[in-house]
């Protein structure tokens, strides 16, 4: 039989054996949780290149030329296909109070792209800067002279609806045009366009969140382009994913294709003279001069300036050096000098 002093040594023993039992687990749990730490930070380390719009690192160098598409954004246009896949977008007024996107594609070119719509000179402009691969559906008169002259290397539904580019049944012309990823690579086969990525243009990128430079808070931004409200924007930062969502006339800007949410990482305001050219109303816009702009990322935001740089829109610090962007999606908006960036853009913590 066992005595008490047994039975309590017995005990005590037991509680020995599960503690150290229950210590090893505790210290296997933590030297296999940090293997797993070590493994994706060597993971991400051993990751050689850079995404040029991006500024994301992946594991092979990208060699495609970048796709710049003229995306239409009507009301009856949204939601968009394949605009939650460009690496940049660049939206601004063409006739009217409507604007449009220009949306540029490398890192990934999705399986559906629209509804598209027609050329302006200045999209042109921005397309032959970051030598382009243009994609558009009709053209003003000085952007149809534009692109006979090939000023950029492109694509134009007016001479190939039907084959390269399709109309969809579930919305009306203008509003139903679209290119499918595999119909861009042939499209540009077809007049004879490169999709090599040769002018090695790019932005520069931040390599850790903590480097960002202070700023006025700013969790969120708004853009107004009309008293209508259909074509003003908001952008609303979330800490937790050190991004921003977009909304439009107060609708959440999605993907038509996958219902994904635009997710941006740098949001920016470039002010630019503006002025109506034609009785129809369109515009001109002076992308060559430069002068003030808004850098929204991280939550915070800061006065800045941006210039053409060999047609290249850049945004400059005050001290001449090139604004680093967060690696991520970012979207540029081309804002009238009058009334100007004051007037059109509101922001608050």
């Amino acid at each position: 039989m066992f005595n008490t002093k047994t039975m309590f040594a017995a005990a005590v023993c037991s509680i020995i054996l599960i503690t150290g039992c229950s210590k090893k687990e505790e210290q296997e749990e933590v030297i296999t949780a940090k293997e797993v730490e070590d493994e994706e930070i060597a993971t991400e380390a051993e990751l050689p290149y850079v995404t040029p719009f991006t500024g994301e690192r992946v594991a092979e160098e990208v060699t495609t030329r970048p796709v710049l598409v003229t995306i239409n954004n009507h009301p009856q246009a949204r939601p968009q296909s394949g605009i939650a896949d460009a690496d940049v977008v660049y939206e601004m007024l063409a006739e009217g109070e409507v604007t449009r996107l220009l949306a540029l594609f490398q890192s990934e070119i999705p399986s559906s792209i629209g509804p598209i719509r027609s050329a302006r000179s200045y999209f042109i402009d921005i397309a032959k800067g970051l030598d382009a691969f243009y994609i558009a559906h009709g053209y003003s008169p000085e952007a149809k002279s534009m692109l006979e002259q090939r000023v950029a290397d492109n694509i134009n539904g007016m001479h190939y609806d039907g084959t390269y580019f399709k109309r969809s049944s579930d919305r009306k012309a203008p509003h139903n045009s679209y290119i499918s990823g595999d119909n861009v690579i042939a499209g540009a086969e077809k007049v004879g366009a490169s999709l090599l990525y040769q002018k090695k243009v790019s932005y520069s990128f931040y390599e850790a969140l903590d480097s960002v430079k202070i700023g006025v808070k700013a969790n969120q931004v708004a853009i107004k382009y009309s008293n209508q409200g259909t074509f003003n924007s908001e952008y609303i930062y979330d800490a937790q994913t050190n991004s921003y969502t977009r909304h439009s006339a107060n609708v959440a800007t999605v993907d038509y294709s996958t219902d994904e949410y635009v997710s941006l990482s740098n949001v920016l305001f470039f002010e630019m003279p503006h002025r109506i050219i034609d009785n129809v109303g369109r515009r001109d816009i002076d992308i060559t001069k430069g002068g003030g702009a808004y850098v929204f990322q991280a939550g915070v935001m800061r006065e800045i300036q941006w210039k053409n740089t060999d047609g290249l829109l850049v945004a400059i610090e005050e001290d001449g050096s090139e604004v680093k962007l967060v690696p991520g999606k970012t979207w540029i908006h081309f804002v009238p000098a009058s009334p100007g960036l004051a007037a059109s853009v509101t922001y608050s913590e």
